[in-house]
């Protein structure tokens, strides 16, 4: 296995991938600044060895938008160019197959609340835990830092799989807030 190279590189040398399929809108964005404001730059940036960038395109977006000069940088030169092209597409698709365990999750969300953290930190928005917390429930234990807010949610019925990322790609690109669900 290929050690990569790390360094840093700054943020007006690097080169967006011209035929990224990855799309982030502004609110995802805002999202990646807020958690790199909190967190710090804790992912760094994949980079072709000639400063292309093969993965981090959102994160470089939320950098330039919080005016970050430099970035961590891993130069994968290794990767042939069917490999980095691949890479680009594998690096978001193989995170949509992961799951979460809604227990374990509530756990972790309670014990942020009770510190007083700001839950919308972790990516989730105030609808979506809501949501996993089951307001609509008397008995439920909902954070009380949360604020319930009415939400508006249209379905859209897809022939496949493939339709419905593209439906859910085309609704994210003009901003709105998207999630995928196959019933």
């Amino acid at each position: 296995m290929q050690k990569p190279k790390y360094k840093t590189v700054s943020v007006e040398k690097l080169i967006p991938y011209a035929r990224n399929s990855r799309t982030h809108s502004e609110a995802q964005v805002a999202k990646i600044a807020a958690s790199i404001k909190e967190f710090g730059f804790l992912n760094p940036i994949i980079t072709d060895g000639k400063n292309g960038i093969v993965a981090g395109h959102g994160r470089v977006m939320a950098a330039q938008k919080l005016g970050l000069k430099e970035l961590p940088v891993i130069e994968a030169s290794h990767l042939t160019e069917a490999q980095k092209r691949a890479y680009v597409i594998a690096d978001n698709r193989l995170a949509l197959d992961a799951g979460w365990d809604n227990d374990m999750l509530k756990v972790e969300l309670r014990e942020l609340d009770d510190r007083g953290f700001d839950l919308t930190l972790t990516g989730f928005d105030l609808t979506e835990i809501n949501l996993l917390f089951d307001v609509d429930d008397p008995e439920s234990d909902l954070p009380e830092q949360q604020d319930l807010k009415a939400t508006f949610e249209v379905a859209v019925e897809c022939e496949d799989e493939a339709q419905q990322e593209t439906v859910f790609n085309l609704l994210t690109k003009e901003g709105y807030k998207c999630r995928i669900l196959t019933m």
